[in-house]
């Protein structure tokens, strides 16, 4: 009766102690889990000896390591690919989608279209389309963050002919 029940046993945990050996992370969660109590003196000892001995050989793992492996975008820094000083005449430089997405008014506000605006519009109803197609203005925060990715060539005052964005150009009694 022993015998057949130590066979058992030790058959539900040899995959485990062939994984123990290959020392993953998720091997090292597995292992602190793992603490092998005497079920019965002699089987016990005879099938949680090879594997006792395969979770002591596992080194431990702290939760960034476990997780880092899982989500890559965890331990890197975001960047807002800014130049502060180019290649070839040393001077700072805008970052291109900046001007391409955005539109700074003489006032200092920044707009920009909302998010989806031209994403799958065959699924989104006329009135969703037609509040998509609005202009939103940025906060103070966004319109400094956006000030300091801009050289001040897309600061300066330009004048274009029947400009529609004219009446928001300037505005009166505003803090930026």
């Amino acid at each position: 009766m022993a015998a057949a029940l130590a066979r058992r046993v030790s058959g539900l945990l040899r995959p485990l102690s062939v994984s123990l050996c290959a020392k993953t992370p998720q091997v090292c969660q597995l292992s602190s889990l793992l603490q092998p109590q005497p079920l019965y003196s002699s089987v016990a000892a005879a099938v949680s000896a090879p594997l006792r001995a395969a979770v002591c050989q596992t080194p431990r793992c702290n939760i960034l390591q476990r997780i880092s492996s899982l989500i890559p975008s965890l331990t890197q820094q975001p960047s807002r690919s800014l130049t502060y000083y180019s290649v070839k005449k040393g001077k700072r430089k805008s970052v291109k989608s900046v001007p391409d997405r955005f539109m700074r008014l003489h006032c200092g506000l920044w707009i920009r279209r909302k998010a989806g605006y031209k994403k799958k519009l065959w699924k989104k109803k006329p009135a969703r389309r037609k509040r998509l197609r609005e202009h939103v203005f940025c906060n103070k925060t966004q319109s400094k963050l956006l000030d300091k990715m801009t050289t001040s060539f897309w600061k300066r005052r330009n004048w274009y002919v029947d400009d529609p964005y004219q009446k928001y150009q300037d505005r009166v009694n505003l803090k930026v």
